[in-house]
């Protein structure tokens, strides 16, 4: 039972368990007559440095298990590894030696080979590594100088062959190739004449589907066999969806996610040979339903998932619900994942966390039931000492509900805090319920935190993410200031202590909340955030050229005088003159989405006009800091901008200046 669904390559602009329902005004904590005094003041390190054992999976066979952890390099700074550990055994052996950057991801190839990705620098330009377990017979397989590297699909059943997507050819599009992972010979399979965007196989590993776009329409290709020519199944506006997820098991029709003739997506099956849909599985009406697994052993679905405030699940097998119900008996109070499983589905690494843990990994013996931890992973960290992370909800100012989620420092009653409001990168992404360590921090140093779902926010439904079209700086910042006024009016927050923060589009945020609101923050954070809507799109990688025109349709073209016009009036670097608080910069000199200069210029037009802004740029990271070291950095400069300007310095300097 792999409760796994299939790789899919989509390329995309996004600049990217139990549950109860919960909403409305915050309710107390469970443990609200603890005294802050008795939370100790958490080392910033304990936060953000890396896991000692992480992202942990099981091999085909079962016997053996690979995972991440740190390993200092030659100036003592720390990269996340591969090391394999047999199972039953104590020890493991570090099977690659990455020095210069984090490895993002890894998997098994097959039972003695891994395959893992990296970029340098941020660039984002991911190439594929292939080692054996005993870490012997190293190959680079697709380091190309500009070439980016995604997994189209891992073909769990070919020992020696994966399927790769690659700009090798053109950078603007990405073709595929079936690729030897020991020799590194490849092959391509289709070559992209421009408008494909993602690739789908079936279960056989042969591909099957195409997604293509001209940018305001997508299509679907199908064709019947590789030896056939795609033929157009289905072509749609970009607003709606019609998602492949996987094929059925007799390779004839497609599972999707689909949102064509109704608002929220849902989880249909789908005749490729008509363009129609056939059944509906399941569908939600409130929310959108884009997860279904299965077991690639047994051949049938075992679970559609969703998320309202937390994950939900819904099980289509006897058998998948019977172990999920042993493992919620066995891990009260956590929400429960299967991040890995070996082939006979007998084997299963699961994954806890809560929203004041970063939880465990698990063994799980399906036929015995026996369950064994493997390792904690953030076991420095105790959960008594972290703060709860309530679902709420408010209502827009024309009438939409935004749902979101409040962090209150733990021992602290929700009454007169310092706040940050944390907005959330994409736009078109949202905000989970979860362990968070940036709140976690913040409400540990004493603040509350509020994330809002703004209009925008994927999962709740195709209306509410059309709201968002060109209102960047309009009402999608409407949305987050009637999130602090919210704060304010329900008395959690102290009006004069409210900070602004966010990474890429929330960096954005922060921005147009300090020039649009120059009254509401105390001070901002901006983390890799645009700031002029005409420079950042003059300056996107070149493989997110084929989403230009949606780009334009969603944000604004400037080649359009009335949206010129609109792009003028919410670019932040236009209108830095109204902002009056105090500004923390961060930026990563390699970014290649939100490009170093968005910063540049921000800063340039803030010491023109005097204000207060402080610069933080690291040459060897890109949009968002991944080195250990660099985040540290950040957050030290952050917690010492936000004492100085919302913290205990601030407060002590606001009752002075009353007295």
């Amino acid at each position: 039972m792999n409760l796994k669904t299939k790789w899919v390559s989509w390329s995309s602009i996004a600049f990217t368990f139990l549950l109860f329902s919960c909403g409305g005004a915050p309710q107390p904590a469970d443990n609200s007559d603890t005294s802050m005094a008795e939370i100790p003041t958490i080392p910033l390190e304990d936060f953000f440095k890396n896991p000692e054992k992480t992202r942990y999976t099981i091999s085909p066979d079962g016997q053996h298990f690979a995972f991440m952890a740190p390993v200092n390099n030659e100036t003592g700074e720390k990269r996340m590894n591969v090391f394999v550990q047999a199972v039953g055994e104590a020890s493991a052996q570090q099977v690659t030696e990455v020095a210069d950057r984090d490895i993002a991801y890894y998997f098994w190839a097959n039972n003695t080979r891994l395959v893992y990705s990296k970029d340098f620098g941020g660039d984002e330009n991911f190439a594929l590594f292939a080692v054996d377990i005993d870490g012997n017979n190293f190959k680079e397989l697709t380091r190309f100088e500009g070439v980016r590297t995604n997994i189209i699909d891992d073909l769990e059943n070919q020992d020696e062959i994966i399927l790769v997507g690659m700009n090798k050819r053109n950078p603007m599009v990405f073709d595929p190739y079936r690729m030897n992972i020991v020799t590194g010979e490849m092959e391509m399979v289709y070559e992209n004449p421009g408008n494909i965007v993602g690739w789908q196989t079936d279960h056989d590993g042969k591909v099957r589907i195409a997604m293509a776009s001209n940018g305001l329409d997508n299509s679907i290709l199908y064709r019947k066999s590789e030896d056939e020519p795609f033929q157009e199944m289905l072509t749609t506006s970009y607003k709606e969806s019609m998602a492949p997820l996987f094929f059925t098991f007799d390779n004839q029709q497609l599972y999707a996610s689909s949102n064509l003739g109704r608002d929220k997506s849902a989880i249909v099956k789908f005749d490729p040979e008509t363009g129609k849909e056939i059944e509906v599985l399941f569908e939600h009406d409130e929310v959108d339903v884009s997860g279904l697994y299965f077991s690639n052993k047994r051949k049938v679905l075992t679970t559609i998932s969703w998320t309202k405030d937390k994950r939900e699940r819904k099980f289509l097998d006897a058998e998948t619900e019977a172990m999920f119900k042993d493992l919620e008996e066995k891990l009260p109070g956590y929400e429960i994942g299967i991040s890995s499983s070996d082939k006979a589905e007998e084997n299963f690494i699961v994954r806890t966390y809560s929203d004041r843990s970063m939880g465990a990994y698990y063994t799980y013996n399906k036929p015995e039931g026996k369950l064994t931890m493997i390792e904690e992973v953030a076991p420095w960290l105790n959960e008594d000492n972290m703060a709860e992370m309530q679902c709420i909800s408010y209502q827009s100012r024309d009438g939409l509900t935004i749902h979101g989620y409040l962090t209150v420092p733990r021992g602290q009653e929700a009454k007169n805090l310092p706040v940050v409001v944390n907005v959330h990168g994409g736009p078109w992404a949202r905000d989970f319920w979860g362990y968070d360590p940036t709140c976690q921090f913040l409400a540990n140093r004493g603040y509350a935190v509020l994330q809002m779902n703004f209009r925008g926010s994927t999962g709740y439904g195709r209306n509410f993410w059309e709201a968002s079209f060109k209102e960047w700086g309009l009402k999608m910042q409407d949305d987050v200031t009637d999130g602090t006024q919210w704060l304010v009016d329900q008395g959690i927050a102290d009006p004069n202590r409210i900070a602004i923060f966010g990474g890429s589009y929330g960096g954005y945020a922060t921005l147009a909340g300090l020039t649009k609101e120059p009254e509401l923050y105390a001070c901002g954070i901006d983390y890799v955030g645009v700031s002029n809507l005409f420079t950042f799109m003059a300056t996107i990688p070149p493989y997110w050229k084929p989403y230009l025109p949606k780009l334009h349709d969603m944000v604004g073209n400037p080649a359009d005088t009335a949206d010129s016009v609109r792009m003028t009036a919410t670019s932040p670097v236009f209108h830095a003159d109204k902002i009056t608080a105090p500004l923390l910069i961060a930026q990563g000199a390699k970014d290649p989405r939100v490009n170093v200069d968005e910063s540049d210029q921000m800063v340039a037009a803030m010491k023109y006009r005097g204000v207060n802004v402080q610069y933080l740029v690291e040459p060897e990271e890109g949009h968002g800091f991944r080195n250990e070291e660099n985040r540290f950095k950040f957050y030290r400069a952050m917690e010492e901008f936000l004492n100085e300007h919302l913290g205990k310095a601030a407060a002590a300097e606001q009752a002075t200046a009353s007295r």
